[in-house]
């Protein structure tokens, strides 16, 4: 699995990650089994939230790596409305205790909420003097919230910006890529296959797709996710669901798309203009 520089903190952390956003039915055994595949097949950016499934995701990631928790880039996410000074430290002291762990790799603000960030980033660099964080980000932040982010007195960089990513929703290649790489903020982009929302193997883009696949005896899926990875800055962490899902995601890094067939996916799903606001799920 290709490896690059996560931002400032220069981790070498695995560019195709394993996102943990389960549905309430999910089946325990095989999340479990899945992000151990995942870890096997070197994907190690493991992305979970308090949010998910109301703390039982986090309990799950950590049964799944318990053993192997040095070879993971683990991170969390505290909601917006626990995201007081105090609340954010309590907050991640039980994610920590859920995950079965005694650090995160990093901590993110899920998205902006009611509490002022300036007390949010005092909590994270608390959490980082204390060896509980490694480094923290955020979470569906468009360029004015990076901006607010960057001037607070006190806090230091995020290390990430965690944004919605995927052929049919590019928006944040207008300016929040662009900001991120020039203050080297790595860019992680969550549903890279869209909510739903894949190209149909019927329409034009999804032709396309399969064409290019083709010749990398790949798969759609898969030239999808290495389009989205064709900057240094991104990552994406696609869904760990299931052990086939798994296996075909990791299999997106064992190649490079051509200049020619990246050229060819911008063409057929385009940037379009830029939104009022940042798209987010």
């Amino acid at each position: 699995m290709e490896k690059r520089q996560f931002g400032w903190t220069r981790r070498e952390v695995a560019a195709i990650g394993q996102g943990t956003w389960y549905d309430h039915g999910s089946d325990r055994a095989q999340a479990i089994d899945a992000l151990r595949r995942g870890l096997d097949a070197g994907m190690t950016h493991i992305d979970t939230a308090e949010m998910y499934l109301s703390g039982v995701a986090e309990k799950w990631v950590g049964e799944a790596i318990a053993g192997r928790r040095d070879d993971v880039f683990l991170v969390s996410k505290v909601l917006p409305e626990n995201a007081s000074r105090k609340k954010t430290i309590v907050a991640c002291e039980k994610s920590l205790a859920r995950l079965a762990t005694d650090r995160l790799d990093c901590y993110l603000l899920h998205w902006r909420g009611r509490h002022p960030l300036a007390e949010t980033l005092a909590a994270f660099e608390q959490l980082v003097r204390e060896g509980k964080i490694l480094s923290w980000g955020v979470s569906n932040f468009d360029v004015d919230d990076l901006e607010e982010t960057w001037a607070i007195d006190g806090a230091g960089r995020p290390a990430c910006n965690q944004v919605l990513y995927h052929l049919e929703e590019r928006a944040i290649e207008h300016a929040v890529i662009p900001w991120c790489e020039r203050r080297e903020v790595a860019v992680v982009a969550y549903s890279p296959f869209g909510h739903g929302q894949f190209p149909d193997p019927r329409t034009a883009g999804g032709r396309l797709l399969e064409q290019i696949a083709s010749g990398y005896g790949a798969t759609p899926r898969q030239v999808a996710l290495r389009f989205l990875l064709r900057r240094a800055s991104t990552f994406a962490i696609p869904k760990a669901s299931t052990l086939t899902h798994v296996v075909e995601n990791a299999g997106a890094g064992d190649f490079q798309l051509s200049e020619t067939d990246a050229a060819g996916i911008d063409a057929a799903f385009p940037l379009g203009p830029r939104p009022r606001s940042l798209p987010m799920l």
